[in-house]
């Protein structure tokens, strides 16, 4: 399967923003689908469950869809997927996600985001991590910009490369501006590209991910 899975050193961290802003730029050169295969803290209208960052991506993505397809595992309990899957008495396992990700994707390049970090509980006895393995595709991982930023990311580096995740770089998302050098300062400690993200750094940073993906 061709495409990416994007994770994160931790939740909130901006991983909806970023995906959305990558997917907008590669759409204009290649087809795309995307798969959220799983959100909670979804509110329910009329009965309905409404995945707002499934949403977003799939709205960025315009590949005409349905939501159902992108995120066919909704859950309102605001807790990790194995957790609010359990709470629901609807258990979760890992290959639920798998099937989901790999679902009518044809020979389209799949953008997939995960849900929470890593190191995430995704589905029942399964992280994050488990679901990139099982899927085998490079990952990008986000890493909110602010003091400590150099550590989360690296802990994310070295879970990734435990696992022989191919990493296709780590995105620094500036969601508060600041005068940090977590860039410099990363890049000294690991050979993965750094890439900064923010809406005053679009046109560096949509030059540096076409290349690297």
């Amino acid at each position: 399967m061709n495409g990416v899975f994007i994770t994160g050193s931790n939740t909130e961290v901006g991983k909806t923003t970023v995906s959305v802003e990558i997917i907008k730029r590669l759409r204009k050169k290649r087809q795309i689908v995307v798969r959220k295969p799983v959100e909670t803290d979804c509110e329910v209208v009329n009965g309905a469950y409404i995945p707002e960052d499934a949403i977003k991506l799939n709205q960025a993505c315009a590949s005409g869809e349905s939501i159902e397809v992108v995120c066919p595992f909704c859950y309102e309990l605001e807790a990790s997927p194995e957790e609010a899957s359990l709470q629901a008495e609807r258990p979760l396992e890992l290959v639920d996600l798998v099937r989901a990700c790999q679902a009518n994707v044809g020979e389209h390049f799949v953008f997939i985001e995960g849900a929470g970090g890593i190191y995430s509980p995704i589905a029942n006895k399964a992280l994050n991590s488990d679901l990139a393995v099982e899927l085998g595709m490079p990952i990008i991982i986000v890493v909110k910009d602010e003091l400590g930023a150099v550590g989360q990311a690296l802990l994310a580096i070295n879970a990734a490369e435990s696992h022989k995740l191919d990493i296709v770089c780590v995105v620094l998302n500036e969601m508060e501006p600041n005068h940090l050098s977590n860039a410099e300062s990363l890049s000294a400690y690991t050979k993965t590209p750094v890439i900064e993200y923010s809406k005053n750094k679009q046109k560096h940073f949509f030059v540096e991910i076409e290349k690297l993906i």
